[in-house]
């Protein structure tokens, strides 16, 4: 059985966090404390659960025209073996890419026992800890994050014309603000 995921929302479709449409899903548990981070509500653990599987099905059916799924959170690489397991799922049962956030550096990354295998699933990762203080689009490389194409099938020029922020209205009325350090509501 594999293991399942906590996580924090879905959105399934997103022009804000990463190249192209994509699906976003914020797992829940971070334990690295960056001072400042914009997004505190995913740091307990805890949240909703799903297997890996559940969540194969909410990216078999996405929306026209999505291309691929952003992992973010919270901290994605802090729950290492449901991560596995579903981009597993995603890299054998779907064509789409796979861009990550994680407040974790490239060589801490690699230090896992896991890394080989997570990271040879990834077509994009961001990393490093967040910092308020950012200068310029973290899509350019620039701020916080560095950015590591671990696939040929993207490239810096794909990022640079990501949005940085977005904001959507759903047809009940729910807005949600989602993107790269979003204004605040």
């Amino acid at each position: 059985m594999l293991p399942n995921l906590s996580w924090h929302s879905f959105l399934p479709a997103s022009r804000a966090n990463g190249p192209g449409l994509r699906a976003v899903l914020w797992l829940q548990g971070c334990s690295l404390g960056c001072p400042g981070c914009f997004n505190p509500g995913t740091h307990s653990l805890g949240g909703r659960s799903a297997s890996p599987e559940e969540v194969l099905s909410w990216l078999l059916h996405p929306r026209p025209g999505v291309e691929g799924l952003t992992l973010t959170g919270g901290e994605p690489f802090e729950q290492r073996a449901g991560v596995a397991a579903l981009l597993r799922l995603v890299r054998r049962e779907t064509k789409l890419s796979v861009v990550a956030f994680t407040g974790y550096a490239l060589d801490e990354l690699r230090a896992f026992p896991e890394a080989g295998e997570l990271l040879s699933q990834i077509d994009v990762v961001l990393a490093g800890r967040y910092d308020p203080r950012r200068t310029g689009s973290i899509w350019r490389g620039e701020g916080h994050k560095t950015i590591h194409f671990l696939s040929d099938r993207y490239s810096p020029a794909d990022l640079a014309s990501t949005a940085e922020a977005e904001v959507i209205v759903a047809e009940d009325g729910r807005v949600t603000i989602s993107g790269i350090d979003p204004p605040a509501w």
